[in-house]
């Protein structure tokens, strides 16, 4: 898939690579052990902007300053700010739209994303628009099967839909009351650079303003408009997908579990992704489908018509048709596998979608952009602890290998499980004979949605937890 650069009229490049038959193709915002847990005194809780070796804010010429800056106010950027407020930095949140506003996504947030949003302290009731759901429920080749979230100490056992509309506010609140200056409608267009280092030293944003840090942070989601300004393309080696939604007036919007077809035809091809159906609790759904672009055919599929024809294979009773259609269809890239490295250079740090951290096998974004927020966060705590600009940097330069163990062997592993559904006839063996196996199908939850015990667990954690630390990191 080809990938372009456009100068906008504000002045900022943008790296699209937008799919045929998809007009309306939005950037989406975005992917070690989970580490959501709350911030203990001595680890994020200690540092200060006085600490030693630090650079007054004062000395800092022209605009506003911050010992760290951070772009982009989606879940990535929302939770780096929380946690390094949280330990007593002076963040400056950048956030182009105002809230509320709309993001693609499936609304569908897994045990994983519960932890993280858990170990930040941000209130979850049900009675505040939080609905719980029990697992996944899975159809295809003539199958159909429930199963339940695992019951794992390393992660709860439910998962929950919120609506982005909302959730990406919340999230921006729960940083601002850290202490995390938010400012909303400033859109950035480029680096700040130190002439003689090439090092970013802050952004520039369309009105013309200037705001300087000692680092900053890109969390701008799928397109980075400021990682390919500092010259971070995506890698043509690792996989894309592509996710287009909308919603619909339904009785099917109160369901316990969420709902995966792997059913997607386009003619006689079974294509490598699945369609869904997550009820949202307020009387819609969110329906959607997600392909990745190993497929033969993917940068020539209308898919946005995929979608229409999928729906029409629904029981008439479920509503998904155009009069009960409540949103607009609108679509997502899913960058995936670190598909843009490196995820640190010359004081940039690269969060979420806008380090192409989606799980190549489901398509998740939210859990892996909290997570990749608290490791760069403690990793950006330590390095401006320290008292000289070596050291800061030797910390800095830990960041990419922490991701990499985190995640590099899985992400390796999805690279080649989207080689093998990219095949038609793999994909039509897998579907047909591992639905119907609920031992398989336990397996492969785990497998997908990256949900084993970090330590010990049974037979199935111990081997894929194995498995990803003997692969080759991606």
């Amino acid at each position: 898939m080809k990938r372009f650069t456009r100068q906008d009229q504000d002045g900022s490049v943008t790296e699209q690579a937008p799919p045929a038959g998809t007009p309306d193709l939005a950037p989406q915002d975005a992917g070690a052990p989970q580490l959501g847990s709350a911030p203990a005194d001595g680890e994020l809780g200690s540092v200060r902007a006085s600490a030693p070796g630090s650079t007054p804010r004062a000395s800092l010429p022209g605009g506003d300053t911050a010992d760290v800056i951070v772009v982009g106010a989606g879940p990535a950027g929302s939770a780096v700010a929380y946690y390094l407020a949280t330990a007593g930095l002076d963040v400056l949140l950048l956030e182009k739209t105002h809230f509320p506003r709309e993001k693609v996504c499936g609304d569908g947030l897994t045990p994983r994303a519960v932890k993280a949003l858990t170990g930040m302290g941000v209130p979850l009731p049900e009675n505040d628009g939080w609905l719980r759901n029990r697992g996944l429920r899975i159809i295809g080749g003539g199958g159909r099967i429930e199963l339940d979230w695992p019951e794992l100490s390393s992660y709860p056992g439910y998962g929950l839909v919120r609506a982005r509309t909302d959730f990406d506010q919340i999230l921006a609140r729960h940083a601002e009351k850290a202490g995390a200056r938010l400012l909303e409608g400033v859109p950035v267009t480029g680096p700040l650079l130190d002439d003689r280092t090439g090092r970013i030293t802050g952004v520039t944003t369309k009105d013309g303003r200037q705001f300087r840090g000692r680092l900053v942070v890109a969390a701008d989601g799928n397109s980075s408009r400021l990682s390919v300004a500092m010259g971070l393309h995506k890698r043509e080696d690792r996989p894309l997908g592509v996710a287009v939604r909308t919603y619909y007036a339904s009785p099917r919007h109160d369901d316990d579990y969420l709902e995966a077809w792997l059913d997607l035809w386009d003619g006689s091809s079974l294509l490598p992704g699945y369609g869904w159906i997550f009820g949202m609790g307020d009387g819609t759904s969110n329906v959607g489908v997600g392909l990745l672009n190993t497929s033969a055919g993917f940068g020539d599929i209308d898919y946005r018509d995929l979608l229409r024809r999928w729906l029409a294979t629904m029981p008439a009773e479920w509503g998904f048709v155009e009069e009960n259609r409540t949103q607009p269809i609108r679509g997502a890239a899913l960058p995936m596998a670190f598909n843009r490295t490196p995820h640190y250079t010359r004081g940039l740090l690269l969060v979420g979608d806008a380090g192409g951290m989606v799980n190549p096998f489901n398509g998740e974004g939210i859990a892996y952009a909290l997570e990749s927020a608290e490791i760069a966060a403690r990793v950006i705590v330590q390095a401006l602890a320290r008292t000289t600009a070596s050291g800061s940097e030797l910390v800095l330069q830990t960041y990419r290998r922490q991701l990499k163990d985190a995640y590099g062997g899985y992400y390796t592993l999805g690279r080649v499980f989207v080689e093998l559904i990219g095949k038609p006839s793999f994909m039509r063996f897998a579907t047909k004979h591992g639905v119907k196996r609920p031992a398989v199908m336990r397996f492969s939850m785990k497998l997908l949605g990256n949900l084993t015990e970090t330590r010990g667990g049974d037979a199935v954690d111990r081997l894929l937890n194995a498995v990803s630390k003997m692969t080759p990191a991606a």
